[in-house]
C-alpha cells in the first residue's frame, strides 16, 4: 500500500506540472505559433495535433527499452523543462521550451501507465491540487509571475515529483487501460468546466450581475472547494458500481450540457455538476483493475515494462495496452481543443465538443464490467478530499474581490479620463501572459473608464485564466463584463463611478466567426450628472468592413443614452474615412482623437492601423488623446480627456 500512496502521489505532482506546461504551450499556440491570427487555423491545429499522434510512438518505444527507463528519463525532462520555462524570455524559445515539455510530459504519462493498472487516485489528485493550487494563485501560473515565491514552490514540486519517480513501483495488476483513456478526456473537461478556478469566478461574476451581463463578485472563487470537494471524494470513494455506472454519465451529460447552452447563468450548475459527475465516472472506470495480479517474476516484470520478449498475451501485453490507452486519451485531449477553438476561427458549430468528449466518457463508463476483486484505494477517500478542498478554500479567503462600488455620491468631476484597449487575453508580443505590462499601459494612476476588448475569462486554449479579474484586482476598479464569443470572451467596462442600468447586445454574424456585441452602462457622476459608455469590438465578416455592426451599436448606443452624454470606445476594427466609422460619424457621434491624428494602435510593435477609438457626443470635449507605447498585447491602448458638461 505504501508503495502505491507513493505512485498515486508521483502520478498526481506529474499531472501538476504536465497542466502548468499546457497552460503555456496552449496560448502559445496562438500567439507565437499563430502569428497574432495571420496563420491559418489549420496549420495551427495541425502543428497542435502532430506532438500527440508523436506520442503514440511511445508504447513502442516501451517495448524496446523498458516502461522504468523511459519513465524515469521523460520525468527528469519534464522537471527540467517546467523550471526552465519560468525562466523563458518567451517567443519562440518558449514556444519550443513548452513544446518539449509537452512531449516529455507525454511520454512520461505512457511510461507511467504502463507499470500502473490503478491510475485513478493520482489522475484525479492531481487534477484536484491543480485546481485547488490555481484557485490560491488566482489563476495567474507560477510560471508567469517568475518572483522568488514562484521559483521556491516551483522548485519544491520538482523535487518532490523526481523523489516519486526514483522509488520503484510496486508490481502491477492487468487491467487499467479504460481508465487510462480517461485521463485525456477528464483534463479536457477538468480544464474547460469542470474544475476551472476561472470558471467558477466567471459563474459567480453571472450571479451578482443582471440581464446578461456579469459583474465584480465577492468571494468570486467560492465555487472552487464545492467543486474540488465534489470531484476527489465521488473519485476515492466510488458509490456501489451498478448505482456509478448509471448516475455518474447522467451526471455528468448534465452538466457539460448546461455548459453547451452558453447562459452565463447556467455556468455555475454546469461546473459543480460536471465536477461530480466527472468523479463518479472516474471512480466507476478504475473498477475495471481489479484483476488477479500478474504470476510469476518474469511475467510480472513484462507487465511493468522491463526488458524481454512479448510473453503471454494476457500479461505481458498490459503494460503497451495501457501506453496506448493513454497516448489515445491524450490525443482525443488534442483533438477535442482543436475543435472546439478552431470554430472560432473558422465558422462552424462547435457546442457539441464538449457533450461529445463527455459522451465519450460516459459510454466508457456505462460498458464497463468489474474485474476480479476490488483494489483498494491508496488514498483516504475521506482525509485526502478536507486536505485538498482546505487548500482550495484559501482562494475565495484570500483573494475575495472588492465587489461593486457602494452606490455614493459626491461632487461630479470636471472630466473623465477613458482608456480604451484590446487586450489580446492579456498576452503580450512575446506571447507571455503580461499582466504588470498591461496595468503599465493603461496608466501609472487608473483613469475614470477602462473600455477593454478581447476579454478571457477561463478559456482553456488561453491557460484557463480570468485574465478580466486578474486585471480589475490590480487596477483596483470593479468592472461589468458582457459576453461576445461565448460565456467566457467579450468586452468589459471598468470603473471607479456607481454603474447602473447595464445592457448587452448581440450583434449580427454577417459572416464572421466569432461573435461580438456592444455592452453599455451608466455612470452616475453625482448631482444627477449620467455618462454613458458603451464597450464593443466590432468584428468584421472575411474582406469586407464592420458596417452593418457599426450601424447597429451606433443606433443601440444613441438609443441607450437617451440624450445622456456619450462614449463608445473599443476595438472597432475600422478606421478613419472608412464606410463603417461613417455610421457612427452619421449617427453624431465625434472622434475624440481627431486632434492626435494619426493615431495608429495596430500592431504593437509597428502601428500602422487607427482601428482602435473613442467616440463621444458633441457635448463632451476631448482633449489629450495618446496612445501609449506597449508590448503588453499586440494593440495599443488609446486615451483621452473628456471635459463634462455642466448643470445637467
Amino acid at each position: 500500500m505504501r508503495h502505491r500512496r507513493i505512485a498515486a502521489g508521483g502520478l498526481a505532482l506529474g499531472v501538476v506540472l504536465l497542466t502548468d506546461v499546457l497552460r503555456v504551450w496552449l496560448p502559445g499556440i496562438i500567439t507565437i505559433f499563430g502569428q497574432a491570427a495571420s496563420t491559418p487555423a489549420e496549420l495551427m491545429g495541425a502543428f497542435a495535433l502532430g506532438w500527440f499522434v508523436l506520442a503514440l510512438a511511445t508504447p513502442a518505444l516501451i517495448r524496446r527499452v523498458g516502461a522504468r527507463r523511459v519513465t524515469l528519463v521523460a520525468a527528469v525532462l519534464l522537471a527540467a523543462l517546467r523550471l526552465a520555462l519560468t525562466a523563458s524570455p518567451g517567443g519562440r524559445p518558449q514556444l519550443w521550451l513548452a513544446t518539449a515539455g509537452l512531449l516529455a510530459g507525454l511520454v512520461w504519462l505512457a511510461g507511467t501507465a504502463a507499470g500502473t493498472d490503478q491510475p485513478v487516485p493520482g489522475l484525479a489528485l492531481g487534477l484536484a491540487l491543480g485546481a485547488a493550487g490555481h484557485a490560491v494563485l488566482d489563476t495567474y501560473d507560477l510560471v508567469w509571475r517568475g518572483d522568488v515565491l514562484a521559483w521556491l514552490v516551483s522548485a519544491v514540486l520538482v523535487l518532490l515529483f523526481l523523489a516519486a519517480q526514483a522509488v520503484r513501483p510496486a508490481p502491477p495488476r492487468l487491467g487499467g487501460s479504460r481508465a487510462w483513456l480517461l485521463a485525456g478526456p477528464a483534463l479536457l473537461l477538468a480544464g474547460m468546466l469542470a474544475l476551472s478556478p476561472a470558471v467558477a469566478c466567471t459563474a459567480s461574476s453571472y450571479l451578482w450581475g443582471e440581464d446578461g451581463v456579469a459583474v465584480s463578485p465577492v468571494f468570486g472563487l467560492a465555487p472552487v472547494p464545492l467543486a474540488v470537494a465534489g470531484f476527489l471524494l465521488t473519485a476515492l470513494a466510488p458509490l456501489p458500481f451498478r448505482v456509478g455506472r448509471l448516475l455518474g454519465p447522467v451526471v455528468l451529460l448534465s452538466g457539460v450540457v448546461l455548459f453547451a447552452l452558453d447562459r452565463g447563468r447556467l455556468l455555475l450548475p454546469a461546473l459543480l455538476l460536471a465536477a461530480v459527475g466527472l468523479g463518479v465516472c472516474l471512480s466507476t472506470a478504475a473498477r475495471a483493475n481489479g484483476g488477479p495480479r500478474a504470476g510469476g517474476t518474469a511475467t510480472a516484470a513484462r507487465a511493468s515494462g522491463g526488458r524481454g520478449g512479448a510473453g503471454p498475451a494476457t500479461s505481458g501485453e498490459a503494460a503497451p495496452r495501457r501506453a496506448y490507452a493513454v497516448t489515445g486519451g491524450m490525443l482525443v485531449f488534442a483533438i477535442a481543443a482543436v475543435a472546439y477553438y478552431s470554430a472560432y476561427d473558422l465558422g462552424y458549430p462547435h457546442s457539441w465538443v464538449p457533450v461529445a468528449v463527455a459522451g465519450l466518457v460516459a459510454a466508457v463508463v456505462v460498458t464497463t464490467s468489474p474485474e476480479g476483486r476490488p483494489v483498494p484505494v491508496p488514498l483516504p477517500a475521506v482525509r485526502t478530499t478536507a486536505v485538498v478542498a482546505a487548500l482550495a478554500l484559501l482562494g475565495p479567503l484570500g483573494g475575495a474581490d472588492e465587489g461593486p462600488l457602494d452606490d455614493s455620491r459626491g461632487e461630479p468631476p470636471a472630466e473623465l479620463t477613458v482608456v480604451a484597449y484590446n487586450i489580446r487575453m492579456g498576452f503580450g508580443l512575446d506571447g507571455r501572459l503580461d499582466l504588470p505590462g498591461l496595468a503599465r499601459a493603461v496608466g501609472p494612476r487608473p483613469p475614470d473608464v477602462v473600455v477593454l476588448s478581447e476579454v478571457d475569462r477561463g478559456w482553456l486554449l488561453n491557460g484557463g485564466h480570468d485574465t478580466l479579474d486578474l486585471l480589475a484586482d490590480r487596477l483596483g476598479l470593479p468592472y461589468v463584463f458582457a459576453p461576445a464569443a461565448d460565456t467566457l470572451w467579450g468586452d468589459a467596462v471598468l470603473t471607479r463611478w456607481p454603474v447602473s442600468a447595464p445592457r448587452t447586445r448581440p450583434l449580427s454574424a454577417v459572416g464572421a466567426p466569432t461573435g461580438a456585441q456592444a455592452l453599455a452602462v451608466t455612470l452616475d457622476l453625482g448631482d444627477g450628472l449620467r455618462v454613458a459608455v458603451v464597450s464593443t469590438h466590432l468584428q468584421p465578416p472575411p474582406r469586407h468592413g464592420p458596417v452593418v455592426q457599426a450601424r447597429e451599436v451606433a443606433a443601440f448606443a444613441t438609443g441607450y443614452a437617451a440624450g445622456r452624454p456619450l462614449v463608445v470606445a473599443g476595438d472597432l476594427n475600422t478606421q478613419p474615412g472608412d464606410p463603417a466609422f461613417g455610421e457612427f460619424t452619421r449617427a453624431g457621434l465625434v472622434d475624440a482623437l481627431v486632434a492626435a491624428r494619426p493615431l495608429a494602435t495596430s500592431p504593437a510593435d509597428d502601428p500602422r492601423e487607427q482601428i482602435d477609438h473613442v467616440l463621444v457626443t458633441s457635448d463632451l470635449v476631448a482633449t489629450r488623446a495618446v496612445a501609449p507605447r506597449s508590448t503588453a498585447s499586440d494593440h495599443l491602448p488609446v486615451a483621452v480627456t473628456l471635459t463634462l458638461p455642466r448643470g445637467r
